[in-house]
Protein backbone atom coordinates (compact mmCIF):
# COMPACT_ATOMS: atom_id res chain seq x y z
CA UNK A 1 0.00 0.00 0.00
CA UNK A 2 1.45 3.39 -0.99
CA UNK A 3 2.46 5.81 1.74
CA UNK A 4 0.58 9.02 2.41
CA UNK A 5 3.62 11.18 1.59
CA UNK A 6 2.36 13.55 -1.15
CA UNK A 7 5.47 13.29 -3.33
CA UNK A 8 5.96 9.55 -2.89
CA UNK A 9 8.63 7.48 -1.27
CA UNK A 10 10.69 4.37 -1.92
CA UNK A 11 9.07 1.03 -1.31
CA UNK A 12 12.25 -1.01 -1.78
CA UNK A 13 15.96 -0.44 -2.20
CA UNK A 14 17.88 -3.54 -3.18
CA UNK A 15 21.17 -4.84 -4.51
CA UNK A 16 21.14 -7.35 -7.35
CA UNK A 17 24.28 -9.24 -8.40
CA UNK A 18 24.54 -10.29 -12.05
CA UNK A 19 27.42 -12.12 -13.73
CA UNK A 20 27.93 -10.43 -17.09
CA UNK A 21 30.34 -10.35 -20.04
CA UNK A 22 29.73 -7.03 -21.87
CA UNK A 23 30.70 -6.64 -25.52
CA UNK A 24 33.67 -4.62 -26.77
CA UNK A 25 33.34 -0.82 -26.65
CA UNK A 26 34.72 0.96 -29.72
CA UNK A 27 37.38 3.66 -29.39
CA UNK A 28 36.41 7.22 -28.41
CA UNK A 29 32.68 6.55 -28.08
CA UNK A 30 29.83 5.57 -25.82
CA UNK A 31 27.95 2.31 -26.25
CA UNK A 32 24.67 1.20 -24.70
CA UNK A 33 24.43 -2.49 -23.82
CA UNK A 34 21.60 -4.40 -22.16
CA UNK A 35 21.88 -6.92 -19.35
CA UNK A 36 19.24 -9.12 -17.71
CA UNK A 37 18.63 -8.01 -14.11
CA UNK A 38 15.91 -10.24 -12.64
CA UNK A 39 13.08 -8.43 -10.91
CA UNK A 40 13.50 -4.99 -12.47
CA UNK A 41 10.12 -3.48 -13.41
CA UNK A 42 9.96 -0.87 -16.20
CA UNK A 43 8.27 2.35 -15.10
CA UNK A 44 8.46 1.44 -11.44
CA UNK A 45 12.16 0.87 -10.73
CA UNK A 46 15.12 3.24 -10.94
CA UNK A 47 18.66 1.99 -11.48
CA UNK A 48 20.71 4.19 -9.17
CA UNK A 49 24.17 2.69 -9.54
CA UNK A 50 26.24 -0.25 -10.70
CA UNK A 51 29.57 -1.50 -9.44
CA UNK A 52 32.00 -3.06 -11.88
CA UNK A 53 34.38 -5.17 -9.78
CA UNK A 54 37.58 -4.13 -11.55
CA UNK A 55 38.90 -0.95 -13.15
CA UNK A 56 40.00 -0.78 -16.76
CA UNK A 57 41.93 2.27 -17.95
CA UNK A 58 39.81 4.44 -20.24
CA UNK A 59 36.57 2.53 -19.62
CA UNK A 60 33.72 4.00 -17.59
CA UNK A 61 30.00 3.69 -17.00
CA UNK A 62 28.13 6.92 -17.71
CA UNK A 63 24.46 5.94 -17.71
CA UNK A 64 21.95 3.41 -16.42
CA UNK A 65 18.23 2.85 -16.85
CA UNK A 66 15.57 0.18 -16.66
CA UNK A 67 14.78 -0.35 -20.33
CA UNK A 68 12.30 -3.26 -20.04
CA UNK A 69 11.08 -5.66 -17.39
CA UNK A 70 14.11 -7.64 -16.14
CA UNK A 71 16.42 -5.54 -18.35
CA UNK A 72 18.85 -2.70 -17.60
CA UNK A 73 20.67 -0.63 -20.21
CA UNK A 74 24.24 0.28 -19.22
CA UNK A 75 26.06 3.00 -21.17
CA UNK A 76 29.82 2.53 -21.32
CA UNK A 77 32.33 5.18 -22.42
CA UNK A 78 35.69 4.37 -23.96
CA UNK A 79 38.00 7.37 -23.69
CA UNK A 80 40.93 5.75 -25.51
CA UNK A 81 42.04 5.41 -29.12
CA UNK A 82 41.59 1.61 -29.11
CA UNK A 83 38.63 -0.71 -28.48
CA UNK A 84 38.22 -2.03 -24.93
CA UNK A 85 36.64 -5.36 -24.04
CA UNK A 86 35.23 -5.23 -20.49
CA UNK A 87 36.54 -8.10 -18.36
CA UNK A 88 34.42 -11.20 -18.99
CA UNK A 89 32.26 -13.04 -16.45
CA UNK A 90 32.42 -10.47 -13.69
CA UNK A 91 29.72 -9.98 -11.06
CA UNK A 92 28.23 -6.50 -11.35
CA UNK A 93 26.17 -5.18 -8.42
CA UNK A 94 23.15 -3.04 -9.36
CA UNK A 95 21.43 -0.71 -6.88
CA UNK A 96 17.69 -0.67 -7.66
CA UNK A 97 15.07 1.62 -6.08
CA UNK A 98 11.36 0.84 -6.38
CA UNK A 99 8.74 3.59 -6.23
CA UNK A 100 6.10 3.50 -3.50
CA UNK A 101 2.88 4.03 -5.41
CA UNK A 102 2.21 5.94 -8.62
CA UNK A 103 4.14 8.99 -9.80
CA UNK A 104 3.09 12.08 -7.87
CA UNK A 105 3.41 14.67 -10.64
CA UNK A 106 5.49 17.82 -10.68
CA UNK A 107 7.61 18.74 -7.67
CA UNK A 108 7.36 22.34 -6.58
Amino acid sequence: MPSMIPRGNLNKLCLVDVTWSPASVAANTTAAQTVTVPGVVLGQDFVLDVTKPTEQAGLGIVGLRASANDTVTVVFVNATAAPIVPTASQTYTFVIARRDGPAAGVMS
